[in-house]
Order: structure tokens, then sequence, then C-alpha cells
């Protein structure tokens, strides 16, 4: 299909939101502009102190922008960005991540060849090419929760699936990467938009589990890979962004598995994430 203009209607709207995302933000852009399908591009600025987002608009001008005079938080911004979307595919993608121009025609076409799929996410690797932490893994339960915050892990048990073997063939998983999240507008309209209650941090995973509330699957395609230069607009406030992460345990373990525990045990546990918190700082000091 193509537009009034003559141009070709994009087949997937892409969301960017960035903070301070610098040149990996521009590469990031740039290798999305290669990809072999129509896109449209979406970026959503959280009041960056930096040149990147000036720059963008400025290398790229089919570029649509949203600059925000404060930092709204990342779910605010992705569902300004999703709003703005005009496509029936929509794709999250953090500023540090780099695609290659077939990596959305093959992630579209298994998207469209399993009509159960409400989420999709491919392989995600960092620099070294190893497999990045999270993008496939389990959703967050007592067990698991309990064995990641005090590091005894168990085979099993792990929230993680990074270093178990990587399937041969798309695999459907309970929860990939905030990262990249190729979604269907279908599924959108069911579960609705990001929890906006989250600033930071497990924003994804709560998605997660109520696209698999409303019966969605949500697939991890390992044969399909990008690289991820995870923590770039986070890095120069690591204390905050620990602080984000750790309330944003809480606020998913309160709305999700609170109800299974008497009022003494969610204490405890409420108790138990900050003083994880806590414990990151002593060990950073």
């Amino acid at each position: 299909m193509t537009r009034n203009d003559g141009t070709p209607s994009p087949r997937v709207s892409v969301v960017v939101v960035n903070y301070n995302g610098g040149e990996v933000l521009l590469r990031c852009l740039e290798a999305l502009f290669t990809s072999t399908l129509p896109l449209e591009v979406i970026l959503c600025d959280n009041a960056s102190k930096d040149d990147s987002t000036r720059e963008a608009a400025h290398r790229f001008p089919s570029l649509r922008l949203r600059k925000n005079i404060d930092n709204l938080g990342f779910a605010v911004a992705v569902n300004q960005g999703l709003s703005m979307a005009q496509s029936d595919i929509l794709l999250l993608l953090n500023p540090d991540c780099i695609v290659q121009p077939d990596t959305l025609e093959r992630m579209v076409a298994i998207l469209d060849a399993h009509p159960e799929v409400g989420m999709a996410g491919c392989r995600i690797l960092n620099p070294d090419g190893s497999e990045q932490r999270g993008c496939r893994r389990h959703l967050p339960n007592m067990g698991n929760s309990f064995s990641k915050a005090t590091g005894r892990q168990k085979e099993g048990r792990n929230i993680d699936l990074h270093d178990t073997p990587l399937p041969r063939e798309p695999q459907p998983v309970e929860a990939i990467s905030g990262a990249f999240m190729l979604i269907r507008r279908t599924a959108l309209e069911s579960v609705g938009p990001l929890d906006e209650g989250y600033f930071l941090h497990c924003e994804d995973l709560d998605w997660c589990k109520r696209f698999h509330d409303q019966g969605w699957k949500i697939l991890f395609v390992p044969q399909i890979s990008i690289v991820h230069y995870q923590g770039t607009c986070s890095s120069s406030h690591p204390v905050r962004v620990s602080w984000y992460k750790h309330r944003g345990m809480v606020r998913y373990y309160r709305k999700h598995l609170a109800n299974n525990h008497n009022p003494l045990v969610r204490a405890s546990i409420i108790a138990g994430i900050y003083l994880r918190f806590l414990f990151t700082l002593v060990v950073r000091s």
C-alpha cells in the first residue's frame, strides 16, 4: 500500500525513547532507516541534556519527534509514541540497540505466520556476541524472585534463560526484554498500553504478564538477533536507576503476586526487596 504522496505506507511503527542517548542513538536510527521494510520511526525524548535528539532530527528528516520538557519515565514516553503510531505492527526499541536491514522484515514474517502471537522478541546480544540476560525469561514468581534476589538460583528456578540451550525454532516464552518488543496492534488494543506507574524497569514484565492474561502468546525467535549496548542512557545515574528497578519490583509484586500471601509475608517480601537495594548501595560504595 502507498500513501497519497506515493510513498509506501509504513509496515511497522517503531517507538524509540531517548534520554541522553548520544552517538549510539544516531547509530540506532541509522540502522533503522536501512530497513528493507517501510517504517515509521517515532522518537520520544525525555528531556535529554545532550544534543542527540536535535542531531537525530537534523540527520533523519522523516523522523517523527515528541519532546518532553521533563523526564516522564519510560512507560509514559512509550505510550506517547504508541498513541502517535499509524501501523498495525509496532516495535518498542531501545535507543542503544542496533538492528540489521532485514531484521524487521524477517520478524514481521514470523509474526504474520503466527496469528495467536501478540508479541515477539528476537535474540539480543551483548557487544561481545554473547546472549544478553533477559531476552527470554520466566515471569517472576515467589520462588524464582527469591532465588534471584538472594543470588541462590537453582536449576529450573531461574528467571533468565540466556544460559539454557538455544532452541532451533521460534519458541513461546513467558517474557521477553523491553529492549525489543514487536507487537500486534490488535493485541495492544486488548491488553492496553504500558502501566505508567512504573518509571523505569519491570514495566516490560508487567506487560508480558498482561498479554498472557489476555490469552496472547509471546514468541522468542532465536535465529534473528540484534546487538544491545545495554545501559547507555542510564550509565550516568546508576543509583537512581537501581532505585527505580527495585521500586518497580515492589509494584510488580503488589500488583500480581501479593494476593497469594498473608500480610506478614507481604511485608517481609517488600522489606526484602528494599534491603536488596540497600545492599547494592553498600557494594557500590
